[in-house]
């Protein structure tokens, strides 16, 4: 699932029959342009369907639930807004019967003081407390609003609706992701094995692919074809390349990322994992950092090293944030400041990671070892300083689960005298963070994006996947 912006909500406003109706058809003239105006669109039965359109009992509730059921595949979650005490078993039979599996957020109106007859009362703030009660009997996950109520005309209800949309981004795409892993797992990262069938469990496919199929194509593109052309002319624009290059290896770099590209296209692939090293440079010749950060750039991540899991926490920050993730090593201690580290990586670090334009050459230390000449399509440049998000899943095989941590930190700007991809990094706690790591057995690698998304991360994966999850602070 591409990175989607305008979600369909399914939208229920709550009554109860010994409440004015007005309150309902008030909420929805305020709740529909707001949609709208948030970039989104939405299912709501008809005002003359019920009472002023909204459900109250259990035959509002089989209504609302036909209407959502005949739209499932476009609605991305449900938002419930309560202008009144509203009827509980109405609200919880729609979510039942229309059984949706989606993201539910909650919502009450608070009562004005100088509005509290027995004409313009709500009682919204004892309703939703039994309307939450049903959704725990029924086992049903929802979303809590940042206050337990507010006006719905008001920008907390912007913000909430915002972030709820993000969960429902990573809810839904984990729910159904497919994520490509072109080659086999290098001998020597046993540390990244992950297990197929428990990621299944959560709707996390997992398609292969033989690096000799990519290498394969690769080889049969055609020198004088438009679309090398227009690779090639990509990866000019995309960094400065080193003068020391050969064009025959921009031209190998390009038909490698074409090779990938279409193969992610045609297998409709979320986000993958290329088998980096060392089969690819000595039987091909090139790196696959440079393609791994460019498909990064365009929201299809991609982690080195057949790193499965790794993939998979990338396209969560990236559900979450709409921003391009990277893949990083917790690498380096910074001095004796023990909340500092580096993490680093080879080189695929998308472009907007970096603080200025990123040069384009080989690998630094791979380059000694297998050759510059067969390394080329290293990103290398300085990360911008600013606040990141950082996620990690794992498949723990003898629990039968998966398990996650997530936390926040900080680029600096501290220098470091170290060639490749450098991110000298900030993380409050960090010796915690660190011991919960090693003592868990998780990777080395840890996903990271440019942006804050702790909060929703915590409440998707928590609330609604059902992994374990450690919120570092």
């Amino acid at each position: 699932m591409a990175y989607k912006q305008r979600l369909t909500f399914g939208l229920i406003i709550g009554t109860r029959d010994i409440f004015s109706a007005k309150l309902g058809l008030a909420a929805r003239d305020i709740l529909l342009p707001k949609i709208e105006s948030l970039g989104h669109d939405y299912v709501i039965l008809p005002v003359d369907e019920t009472v002023s359109g909204s459900v109250d009992n259990y035959e509002d509730g089989k209504k609302c639930a036909k209407l959502f059921s005949e739209n499932r595949d476009k609605i991305d979650g449900i938002i419930i807004v309560l202008p009144n005490f509203s009827n509980e078993l109405g609200i919880v039979n729609a979510i039942k019967l229309a059984n949706l599996n989606v993201p539910i957020l909650v919502q009450a109106m608070d009562d004005d003081n100088d509005k509290v007859d027995v004409h313009s009362r709500r009682d919204a703030f004892c309703g939703k407390i039994s309307v939450c009660n049903n959704f725990y009997q029924y086992g049903i996950p929802f979303t809590d609003t940042t206050f337990h109520t507010y006006p719905l005309d008001s920008e907390l209800f912007d913000k909430d609706v915002e972030k709820f949309a993000s969960v429902c981004r990573v809810v839904n795409g984990m729910h159904n992701a497919r994520i490509g892993a072109i080659g086999a797992r290098p001998a020597a990262f046993q540390t990244v094995r992950a297990s197929e069938k428990i990621l299944q469990a959560s709707g996390i496919t997992v398609v292969t692919v033989d690096l000799s199929e990519i290498l394969g194509a690769a080889n049969k593109v055609n020198l004088q074809s438009a679309e090398l052309k227009w690779k090639l002319a990509e990866i000019k624009d995309y960094g400065k390349i080193a003068t020391t290059v050969h064009e025959d290896k921009i031209i190998r770099q390009a038909k490698f990322g074409l090779a990938v590209e279409n193969w992610i296209t045609a297998n409709d692939i979320d986000a993958s994992t290329i088998e980096c090293w060392d089969s690819l440079q000595n039987n091909y010749g090139c790196a696959s950092c440079l393609t791994m950060s460019m498909l990064g750039e365009k929201l299809m991540p991609s982690a080195c090293e057949v790193d499965i899991a790794g993939s998979v926490s990338m396209y969560a920050l990236m559900l979450a944030s709409g921003k391009a993730p990277a893949l990083l090593d917790w690498n380096n201690n910074f001095g004796t400041d023990r909340n500092k580290c580096v993490c680093t990586h080879c080189s695929n670090y998308p472009k907007s990671f970096m603080q200025n334009e990123l040069t384009i050459g080989s690998l630094d230390v791979l380059g000694t070892v297998l050759g510059q000449d067969n390394t080329f399509g290293a990103v290398k440049g300085a990360v911008a300083p600013g606040e990141f998000s950082y996620f990690r899943i794992s498949t723990d095989d003898p629990k039968g689960i998966i398990k996650s941590y997530v936390g926040e930190g900080t680029f600096t700007q501290d220098p470091y005298a170290m060639d490749g991809g450098i991110a000298v990094s900030h993380v409050d706690n960090l010796q915690q963070l660190l011991k919960y790591i090693c003592k868990n057995g998780y990777e080395h690698h840890v996903a990271m994006v440019r942006s804050n998304v702790v909060e929703i991360l915590e409440e998707a994966v928590d609330n609604y996947l059902g992994w374990s999850l450690y919120r570092h602070k």
